[in-house]
């Protein structure tokens, strides 16, 4: 039996599908074929919460360091795309401000101010679209000062991410990536080279200038930096249409403002910004169902990991008291998971407080609707929203 004859879900999955509306799909791959071929992926699909931690938990048998890996063709090699003792190397010189405690004293008063000054300048105009005029500047400044990248506006760091993400979904997809991707790549890289050039500047990038090579300095800038944006203009857009969507769920984050956190984490088990991480196999073994050979793909479906009704009941209803919420993936697990998750997590919470607070008549523009999109990054193209 041939393996498109043993898996006929994942033989009839398509990436369209994925795209626009993977769930009842993943659903059906996780009842019947939890780790299923998809030959319009070229590899394994693997949408079962415990076969998927199996899977990140294991880097010597499930790596991401193959030259297949898509970020990597893009920035280069990285803590992203190695494992071992290399990522290591490049992950460390970045750790210390990203810690729980670091992150909330480094970070929250810059937060608070710039979540402000962008609704501050809003707030006249009575309606608007979030994503790109509140969610995506606020990532880029936060994560801009994170790094101390200087010389960069909001909106070129906009456009060098755009152009970058743009290549890396075009790479998963089986299509070849521009050249814009490349352009924008040299550009953040010059500006990180001119950053480390100062090297009595109080930097992040600077630190870790004294332990990482330029070109390690720039490839690891590129991946935080637009892991950072992609993360939380993701995790603020899609936490907002979650809650501006249910009513009922929204009476009670505004009555209960500590319900903010379960609201986050619900949003994020519900549609993670990171739809899918991809792994190799390094050697022949078994996964649940599946024979995988070495050097096959295997690609974590984080999204359906999150909906399995295994772990959680009634899986596709937004719960912002769920008990469990916070074991969902959407930051990854084992040695690649976010470096900046605790960043994200306070960014998004006071953003999504700082709304609530000073637009109370906020509410979804009922004459433009928004639904998450994406194979690789989900997020709505766009959220209009007035008040």
């Amino acid at each position: 039996m041939s393996t498109t004859d043993a898996f006929p879900l994942g033989a009839s999955t398509t990436l369209a599908e994925l795209a626009r509306d993977p769930h009842p799909r993943l659903a059906r791959l996780r009842a019947h074929e939890p780790v299923s071929w998809l030959p319009e992926l070229n590899g394994w699909l693997v949408t079962r919460r415990d076969l998927a931690l199996d899977v990140m938990r294991d880097s010597v048998t499930f790596t991401v360091d193959d030259p297949r890996f898509s970020t990597a063709q893009v920035v280069g090699p990285s803590m992203l795309s190695l494992d071992g003792t290399a990522h290591a190397h490049h992950r460390e010189p970045f750790a210390a401000p990203f810690r729980p405690r670091e992150v909330h004293d480094g970070f929250a008063a810059f937060i608070e101010r710039e979540t402000d000054r962008l609704i501050t300048a809003l707030e006249p105009s009575g309606a608007t679209e979030l994503r790109r005029a509140f969610a995506g500047p606020l990532a880029v400044a936060v994560v801009t000062e994170a790094l101390g990248l200087v010389g960069a506006t909001t909106d070129t760091v906009l456009s060098w991410y755009d152009a970058i993400v743009r290549s890396v979904s075009d790479i998963t997809e089986g299509l070849e990536a521009g050249p814009a991707g490349a352009a924008a790549y040299a550009e953040l890289r010059a500006a990180v080279e001119v950053t480390v050039a100062d090297r009595h500047a109080s930097s992040l990038l600077v630190s870790a200038a004294e332990r990482l090579t330029p070109p390690e300095v720039a490839s690891n800038a590129a991946v935080l930096m637009f892991g950072g944006i992609e993360t939380t203009e993701a995790m603020i857009t899609n936490a907002l249409l979650h809650l501006l969507a249910d009513p009922g769920q929204l009476a009670l984050v505004r009555a209960d403002p500590s319900l903010l956190d379960g609201a986050v984490e619900e949003s994020l088990r519900l549609e993670p910004g990171a739809a899918v991480v991809d792994r190799y196999a390094t050697r022949d073994i078994s996964l649940g169902p599946a024979a995988v050979r070495r050097g096959d793909l295997v690609a974590v479906s984080l999204t359906g990991a999150n909906r399995d009704p295994a772990v959680f009941p009634d899986p596709d209803r937004f719960d912002v008291r769920r008990g469990n919420a916070r074991l969902q993936l959407a930051f990854a697990h084992g040695p690649h998971h976010c470096l900046a998750a605790h960043l994200a997590r306070l960014e998004t919470r006071i953003a999504l407080q700082r709304l609530l607070e000073r637009l109370p008549a906020l509410r979804l523009d009922p004459e433009r609707p928004a639904a998450p999109y994406g194979l690789v990054f989900r997020k709505p193209p766009s959220l209009h929203v007035r008040w």
